[in-house]
């Protein structure tokens, strides 16, 4: 089986798309406690176009493989693991590493694909989903009855919130370019173009009495916007700074920037709530908890997709080796959904 050998992308540092490097190796062997995987589908998020651009905040040092997310079979287990895990479907939460035919992946990190979904439909709801499912119900709590406002609505992590807020029972406004307005309005979003002028004030017109959450993976100066949109008792959940994906200078400044606002914000007696969301935090203090609660909730995710709750927004599937080309595409703002590689 092994004869297959590797084929992996490999980031040689701040490079447009084309700069990105093919390498051929050896297939890994499982250490201890590891399986490794042959993927089937791993996919571009924005993680990857800000590290490709070194803005990243905590990315490694050049040259590295990308990829943050994949879904493939294990393919040969290590000393300690359950040879059984051969042959099934697996998702993993990696960071890097994920843009390859075969990825090493530590076993208590590979969370089971439920039969019946396909490999590059589980992708598109790894990072994503998990990303949605904690910030909707672990930080935001939303339920039946309550108005959320999904920034980017029409994205990877935007379209998978919208569904999943819809599936609780809330009522969304979703902002997007106007291209997406009619798919938003098929699904039920209150669309609002987010290129306009003050789309606080839009929105505000549309829910007068302030919002319950406000979903933010914008930052910049539009999260002053976000903040004021909130009803007594409301929730923001900043995930990002794509407003500064093309800056130069710091890249940790304007995730700092971030954190002190939501800081100064949750200091004040407002009633409203203000949290930066990373879907890392509490890994290196409670690896096992983590580890839980990450399968718990990709679980979930997939459980609603089986349930027809989420459709997987596949926007193009691309051959690992034209990796380029679906970072363009990802990049460029003109696809719904998830750009996917198949190696």
């Amino acid at each position: 089986m092994n004869a297959e050998g590797l084929v992996e992308v490999v980031l040689p540092g701040k490079v447009e798309p084309e700069g990105l490097e093919i390498r051929h190796g050896a297939v890994p062997t499982a250490g201890p406690g590891q399986v490794v995987v042959r993927v089937e589908a791993t996919g571009v998020s924005f993680a990857e176009q800000q590290m490709r651009r070194g803005r990243y905040y905590d990315q490694p040092p050049f040259p590295f493989v990308p990829g943050y997310d994949l879904v493939g079979t294990v393919l040969a287990t290590g000393e300690g693991v359950d040879p059984a895990l051969a042959g099934t479907r697996v998702a993993a939460l990696v960071k890097v590493g994920g843009w390859a035919s075969h990825v090493l992946v530590d076993a208590a990190d590979a969370v089971p694909v439920p039969f019946g979904i396909g490999a590059a439909e589980a992708e598109t709801l790894v990072v994503n989903g998990i990303t949605a499912w904690q910030m909707l119900h672990r930080k935001a709590h939303v339920r039946a009855g309550h108005t959320v406002v999904v920034h980017g609505a029409n994205g990877g992590v935007g379209s998978v919130l919208v569904q999943l807020a819809q599936a609780a029972g809330a009522r969304v406004i979703g902002t997007a370019s106007v291209r997406h307005h009619d798919a938003l309005r098929e699904r039920g979003v209150v669309p609002v173009d987010y290129r306009g002028d003050d789309v606080a004030a839009r929105i505000r017109a549309l829910a007068p009495g302030g919002v319950d959450a406000v979903f933010d993976h914008v930052g910049g100066r539009g999260i002053v916007g976000s903040w004021s949109l909130l009803a007594p008792g409301g929730t923001l959940v900043s995930y990002g700074s794509a407003s500064t994906r093309d800056d130069e200078g710091s890249k940790q400044w304007p995730v700092l920037k971030l954190l002190l606002r939501v800081w100064l914000w949750n200091a004040l007696p407002n009633r409203r709530s203000a949290y930066f969301f990373n879907v890392w935090a509490g890994r290196a203090l409670a690896k096992n908890r983590f580890r839980a609660r990450l399968r718990a909730d990709l679980t979930e995710v997939f459980d609603a997709l089986r349930r027809g709750e989420v459709t997987a927004q596949i926007a193009a599937q691309l051959p690992l080796t034209h990796v380029a080309e679906a970072l363009r595409l990802a990049e460029s703002g003109t696809v719904a959904g998830k750009v996917v590689l198949k190696p």
